[in-house]
């Protein structure tokens, strides 16, 4: 056995045992009769290939085959509210603050998250182009600029976003990665109508808005508690509508946002609970807990849920 077969296995470990020990000579044949003769490693298509498939064969073995399609509605909801935040900050960037208030700035941008904002609506646009392996590349581009982001704030001459603007936008980046590869027309190009939308929304408000007006401020605040509220709101009701169908995807969408919901509205629910009868401003600590919780509730709550149905079924 090769380093190339003994990948190959290694990857093939995300299928279910049974299902290794009857088909995983065939699959991991045909991969080695795919590859290059100086191959040494999978490729990312083949490895992210490899492990689709083995979710896939997974959640059929749990009797929950209609999950996918739930996580891929999650997915195009993901992309659009990304976008609608992308084209927001795009524009806020566009307007940095007067050089006599003290700010610094990136040159004609108010910052180097405009880096990650472009990526953020040329994926949008490429989604509407050129849905499947060449949205997913653009999103995880985007993905990794806007991380790239993150260690440049500690450079004083290069202001960056306010890290409760870069997690919500990461996490639903990584959920968009599930994004169907033929998805119809409309949802193809919803993400960037909602996008040039908001771009227009907002150019008519820049000039109302304070010259110091940045990424850690209320206005921030308010507008991601509100595509977060907003996000909940439409995937409940896209639930509610298709339950009346006995179509299960909403709930498992709704359960998939649950982590990237929480993330937007993480100032809210950091300071959720009033001391002395009074709202308070959230400390570090409490948003720094608030987002542990969010991120270990979102990541557990759609597989708890399907082990839950399967032990239900069982009974």
């Amino acid at each position: 056995m090769n380093d190339l077969e003994r990948r190959y296995r290694r990857l093939l470990r995300a299928y279910p045992p049974e299902y290794r020990r009857t088909r995983g000579d065939e699959i991991v044949g045909t991969y080695l009769d795919l590859a290059g003769p100086h191959d040494r490693r999978p490729s990312l298509a083949d490895a992210a290939d490899l492990l689709r498939g083995g979710l896939r064969q997974r959640l059929r073995a749990a009797g929950a085959t209609d999950v996918l399609p739930g996580v891929r509605l999650a997915a195009t909801l993901a992309l659009t509210a990304a976008t609608v935040l992308a084209a927001g900050w795009f524009v806020r960037d566009l307007h940095p603050p007067h050089a006599d208030l003290g700010y610094p700035s990136v040159g004609p941008f108010a910052s180097v998250g405009v880096l990650a904002w472009v990526a953020w609506l040329l994926a949008a646009v490429v989604a509407g182009l050129a849905p499947g392996r060449s949205t997913r590349v653009a999103v995880a581009v985007a993905v990794l600029l806007t991380v790239a982001v993150v260690p440049l704030g500690a450079v004083p001459a290069l202001p960056r976003p306010a890290l409760s603007v870069l997690a919500p936008q990461i996490a639903l980046g990584l959920l968009t990665l599930a994004l169907p590869a033929h998805p119809p027309i409309g949802s193809r190009w919803l993400p960037a109508l909602a996008g040039l939308v908001t771009a227009l929304a907002t150019l008519h408000l820049a000039p109302g808005l304070s010259d110091g007006w940045g990424y850690y401020g209320w206005t921030t605040v308010t507008l991601l508690s509100t595509v977060g509220v907003g996000l909940l709101v439409v995937v409940a009701l896209l639930a509610a509508g298709l339950a009346l169908a006995r179509d299960t995807r909403g709930l498992w969408a709704t359960l998939t946002l649950l982590g990237p919901v929480g993330l937007l509205t993480l100032h809210s629910l950091a300071g959720a609970i009033p001391v002395a009868g009074l709202a308070q401003n959230p400390t570090w600590a409490s948003l720094a807990g608030t987002a542990v919780v969010v991120s270990a509730v979102g990541v557990g709550a759609l597989p708890s849920a399907v082990l839950l149905r399967r032990r239900v079924m069982r009974r």
